[in-house]
């Protein structure tokens, strides 16, 4: 083999092993490194080179919040009801370094503590309580796995029950209860229904009364004041009538005064007065003395008599 062959077999084998050497840690991610079996480092985000052949990669760890969901496990609570419970655990790797050499298999550690995590506090509950506190379970385990992986590099962010299945004939008993409970609620919303339309058609009818109530008494106010109003419009005219019959007499007066009549006509004119008091009813007249010494007396009295008659 040429000589030239060699040195290009050896300068390629070279390179891949440079190459081999240059390592790139993408983001969210951790490279564990060992030298000669030992850790030696801890590679984050960027750009790292290895020794060749005394440095390995051991581990790659993601830095990501991970869920794991686990599947349901039989739990018996403090009133010795079975049922089956499943989990859902958000974690997250703080530490790669703990976590590549703290426990052999983290997923079933953790898997395993929530398992015995979740029947130490079920058993101090009962039924009903596990079916209504599923926030202070979640608390409780949350609480209790994270100090327990702080070892492992591992730290528990969130732990939700995911699904509680109780016992069937605990579920017969459960919708059996919530059947009774819906139409206990439905009786008691009809009867206040009907409760509130009974108040109101009263109300109705307590308004409409009181309506009419007042609409009669603006009516007979209107009357009285109408009445009132015709009255006084009588009682004025009448006393119109009146102040113009006293004024006319007065004018008449007035006029004959200043004619300044004989004694014949004021004679005549008491006639015609005491003929218009008799309003024609009367059949003695009562004469003054001061006009009977009038001549024509006689006949003047005559004729008012026929008058009279």
């Amino acid at each position: 083999m040429e000589p030239w062959i060699v040195l290009l077999i050896i300068l390629l084998i070279l390179l891949v092993i440079l190459a081999s050497c240059v390592k790139i840690v993408r983001q969210a991610t951790a490279v564990v490194v060992e030298r000669l079996g030992g850790y030696l480092t801890t590679w984050y985000v960027g750009i790292h080179f290895k020794m060749p052949f005394i440095d390995r990669v051991a581990k790659r760890v993601t830095l990501k919040e991970q869920v794991v969901d686990f599947p349901p496990q039989p739990v018996i609570t403090k009133d010795n009801v079975t049922m089956q419970i499943d989990t859902v655990v958000y974690f997250q790797i703080t530490d790669p370094k703990l976590y590549s050499y703290g426990v052999e298999n983290p997923i079933m550690a953790i898997e395993n503590l929530t398992a015995t995590t979740l029947r130490n506090i079920i058993g101090d509950l009962e039924l009903d309580e596990t079916l209504t506190s599923r926030e202070t379970i979640n608390t409780k385990m949350r609480a209790t796995l994270d100090e327990a992986t702080d070892p492992w590099g591992i730290k528990v962010n969130r732990v939700e029950l995911k699904n509680i299945i109780p016992p069937k004939a605990i579920q017969d008993a459960m919708e059996k209860q919530m059947k009774a409970e819906r139409e206990r609620r439905e009786a008691i919303l009809r009867a206040e229904g009907e409760k509130k339309s009974t108040i109101l058609v009263a109300e109705g009818n307590k308004e409409s009364a009181i309506l009419d109530a007042e609409a009669e008494k603006q009516a007979a106010i209107l009357r009285a004041e109408a009445k009132k109003e015709a009255t006084v419009k009588e009682a004025e005219g009448q006393a119109e009538a009146i102040l113009k019959i006293q004024q006319a007499n007065a004018d008449g007066l007035r006029m004959l005064k200043e004619a300044a009549p004989d004694k014949a006509v004021l004679t005549i004119k008491s006639l015609e007065a005491f003929a218009k008091a008799a309003d024609g009813k009367a059949t003695k007249i009562i004469i003054p003395s001061e006009i009977q010494g009038i001549a024509g007396l006689s006949k003047s009295i005559v004729e008012v008599a026929k008058e009279s008659q």
